[in-house]
């Protein structure tokens, strides 16, 4: 029986993409919960014949992905960086001043909301994660622990708490009911205010066969084309739209109220021109895409092998969601893979779910010296290897393995850090 495609409605009929059935990306794994049975749930994400939107088929709750959630922002320097960008940009863009209401949607750690209260802006979060809003309310940011979406969205308003500013950063595609989240932003948005949308750009997955974003906690995956159409059907313009390197290829959409909202910048046209090019709504796009994701899953298994069989060791660097999906769709256990390390004390001292591979703080990779580190979160290579870049000590590499599989040796300055971009 076909399932309902979640913005349109029309029955889901294609499979674009098969990455066969995986835990949850997030659900790391207690070592005393070693023993016991883990849910794994399909990943297939289904390509809607009327609207074009590309949906994983299979729902998990939001309470259970995001009840207990480990992912805080704060530990990426590069994302620190980006936020105070925007927030530079935004202030200038719209003018804002002292004391205007800025909202940020799945606020987090409130790792880019400290950067608006710090210009005297009226900053408010809403954030699900329990856990993680704690870290924000410590940082003295107002963080309402909800679900977003109308209901949310009418209280804030009656109240008289709209937003001259909204920011929805990767957030769109982790929600359920996308109907329900675009309204709220429109009653949330105060007149003359502006939306600011980032999501992973489905050219860019599909360009670069990131197959690695995909995971349940991703509902879906836009394109332009799909979100203007999306965000149209709430009364909501796009008016301008910026690429941006941020999680390996984004968009950046800039909205504003349908009667407010002018003339789009030729940018809008311009990246919908591309999109159509690229084929993003033909099957055949999709069986290159999956030649493509199986190669590079066969590519890293032969190194990992070749590793082993060299008797070299081989540990991930970033105990990623990104790379939970890589692991798993791969087959890679701890028989091919010692450990991995992450900055987050959250994930440290835990297991990779489904891998069981054991997590530690990045000080173990100095005290076993392994002769590879591989990079899970390959989008942060450059962050990452200026980090690590002491492994050149005792001769260790890196090995970045989306798009394509590269082994790379240490970076001496950081002139050396071009090729580790984080960009791609």
């Amino acid at each position: 029986m076909s399932v309902p495609c979640r913005l349109c409605a029309e029955p889901l009929r294609h499979v674009a993409i098969d990455l066969g059935a995986t835990p949850l990306a997030n659900a790391y794994i207690r070592p005393e919960q070693i023993d016991e049975v883990e849910p794994f749930y399909p990943l297939r994400v289904f390509l809607c014949d009327r609207c074009g939107l590309a949906q994983v088929g299979t729902v998990v709750d939001p309470g259970v992905l995001f009840g207990d959630y480990a992912y805080f922002s704060s530990y990426s320097d590069t994302l620190l960086q980006q936020s105070r960008a925007y927030v530079d940009a935004m202030s200038a863009r719209l003018s804002l001043a002292v004391g205007e209401r800025v909202f940020e949607i799945a606020s987090n750690d409130g790792y880019l909301l400290q950067y608006f209260l710090a210009r005297g802006l009226d900053v408010q979060g809403i954030e699900p994660a329990a856990t993680v809003a704690a870290a924000a309310v410590a940082k003295g940011i107002p963080t309402l622990v909800r679900f977003f979406g109308t209901a949310v969205a009418t209280e804030l308003a009656a109240a008289g708490r709209q937003g001259r500013l909204i920011v929805a950063n990767n957030v769109i595609a982790h929600v359920p009911d996308i109907n329900d989240f675009i309204a709220g932003l429109k009653i949330l948005l105060a007149p003359g205010g502006m939306i600011t949308i980032e999501f992973h750009h489905l050219l860019r997955l599909v360009e670069e066969g990131q197959f690695d974003t995909i995971y349940h906690e991703h509902f879906q995956y836009f394109s332009l084309e799909t979100a203007q159409r999306a965000l149209a059907r709430h009364g909501l313009a796009v008016i301008d739209v910026e690429s941006i390197p941020a999680q390996g290829g984004s968009l950046r959409l800039f909205v504003r109220h349908e009667g407010e909202a002018g003339a789009a910048s030729p940018s809008v046209a311009d990246m919908l021109a591309r999109e159509d090019a690229a084929g993003l709504r033909a099957p055949e796009t999709y069986r290159r895409y999956t030649e493509r994701i199986k190669a590079v899953k066969l590519e890293l298994l032969a190194f990992l092998v070749a590793a082993r069989q060299a008797r070299k060791s081989v540990v991930c660097y970033g105990a990623a969601a990104k790379g939970n999906t890589l692991l798993n769709y791969s087959g890679v256990r701890a028989d091919l893979v010692e450990y991995a390390v992450d900055r987050n004390p959250h994930k440290q001292h835990m297991l990779l779910p489904g891998s069981r591979i054991p997590i530690y703080g990045p000080e173990r990779v100095r005290e076993t010296k392994p002769d590879y580190l591989l990079i899970l979160p390959w989008n942060l290579s450059a962050e990452i290897m200026r980090q690590m870049a002491d492994i050149r000590d005792w001769g260790g590499r890196f090995v970045v393995p989306v798009p394509e599989l590269r082994v790379l040796p240490a970076p001496a300055d950081a002139a050396d850090f071009a090729g580790a971009s984080s960009n791609r």
